[in-house]
């Protein structure tokens, strides 16, 4: 398993990367740091071999933090995930040996081709003794998008994620509860539940809870994304 530090001082992008780390087969969640200071604290206690870091946070930026576990001579792999631009900071990236830089706001297919490419990587390094210059070639010089899928969570399909996609589609943009797309694909509210949360994870969902006047709150869901792109690897 490749185990992985969130450096990030947002907390909403932090956890979106969070669960997209954790839908991606081969890696394991170790801890999010809001700060260099609170990476470095769990860097001393814990190993880790890559850090997803962001480069503006309060106080020290990722930056130093890449010099520091440089200077440390530290064996730890780090994806920027950055705002940041400017082709200095791409330039020093690179110096420092960041694997991959990705520009927020990006997705999720993007996250899984930096993921997947890099464990692709350890995966032959820590199989091969020797290599040749035909294979050293295809590791370091060509980024091919993998043809790999992700695996949807246990007791989700592919036929139903569609239909339930297909009935989020045909609410034209309109915020829509568990009942209503229950009724579009003929399913019990309890399985379609299941499909929204995991919608809701992916980030293509968001959840608002509307208060009438009189009876229980009811639960909306309200459409945030472009379902074919972001559940291509899933589908």
């Amino acid at each position: 398993m490749i185990d992985v530090l969130i450096v990030e001082d947002d907390p909403m992008v932090a956890e979106y990367n969070r669960r997209y780390l954790t839908q991606i087969e081969g890696f394991r969640f170790v801890a999010i740091a809001s700060s260099v200071s609170q990476a470095i604290s769990v860097l001393e206690k814990t190993d880790v071999d890559l850090i997803l870091l962001d480069v503006y946070m309060p106080g020290r930026n990722g930056f130093e933090l890449l010099t520091y576990i440089r200077n440390k001579g530290k064996n730890i792999d780090v994806i920027l995930i950055t705002a940041a631009q400017d082709m200095g900071s791409v330039k020093k990236a690179m110096q420092y040996g960041a694997v991959d830089y990705l520009i927020k706001p990006f997705e999720f297919e993007r996250f899984q081709e930096a993921l997947l490419a890099y464990r692709k990587k350890v995966n032959f390094m820590d199989t091969q003794q020797t290599v040749s210059q035909k294979e050293l070639d295809q590791l370091l010089l060509t980024k091919d998008k993998p043809d790999e899928t992700v695996e949807l969570p246990k007791g989700l399909t592919k036929h139903t994620l569609k239909l339930v996609c297909e009935s989020i589609l045909s609410m034209d943009g309109q915020d829509f509860s568990t009942e209503e797309i229950a009724a579009i694909v003929g399913l019990s509210r309890v399985s379609v539940r299941k499909y929204l949360h995991f919608l809701e994870d992916t980030g293509l969902l968001e959840v608002k809870i509307e208060y009438g006047l009189v009876g229980r709150p009811v639960t909306k869901h309200h459409f945030t994304g472009e379902i074919s792109e972001v559940l291509k690897p899933y589908l």
